[in-house]
């Protein structure tokens, strides 16, 4: 059984950094790429970053410069880190996993085979 646990968010004000982090059980993490996204209230869920299992990486642009995706295969763990977090970063993260042999990043929400169950992250102004 394939689970994903995200851990690491919380209430920070603005500036701060918090680094999100998501183990992966039940499956050969090597092989599948890995994803951040995060839904805001009324909001569709959409891509922070992605990384794939040869470790290349992709950013939406309004976390390009403050976030780095980046993963240990040992650990079987994602990371995200956080910095200079703002009030719109504002949401519930969910890291995402795919089983892939391609060595590029997966950006389509439905292309994500597992989830998890989210942690949230509150930017305060």
């Amino acid at each position: 059984q394939v689970q994903l646990v995200e851990s690491g968010g919380g209430l920070v004000q603005a500036g701060d950094s918090l680094r999100l982090s998501c183990a992966a059980s039940g499956l050969r993490y090597s092989n599948y790429a890995m994803g951040w996204f995060r839904q805001a209230p009324g909001k569709e869920r959409e891509l922070v970053a992605a990384i794939s299992w040869s470790s290349a990486t992709y950013y939406t642009d309004s976390v390009k410069g403050r976030f780095t995706i980046s993963r240990d295969n040992a650990k079987n763990t994602v990371y995200l880190q956080m910095n200079s977090l703002k009030p719109e970063d504002t949401a519930v993260y969910y890291c995402a996993a795919k089983f892939t042999p391609r060595t590029s990043v997966i950006t389509t929400t439905y292309e994500y085979d597992y989830w998890g169950q989210g942690t949230q992250v509150t930017v305060s102004s």
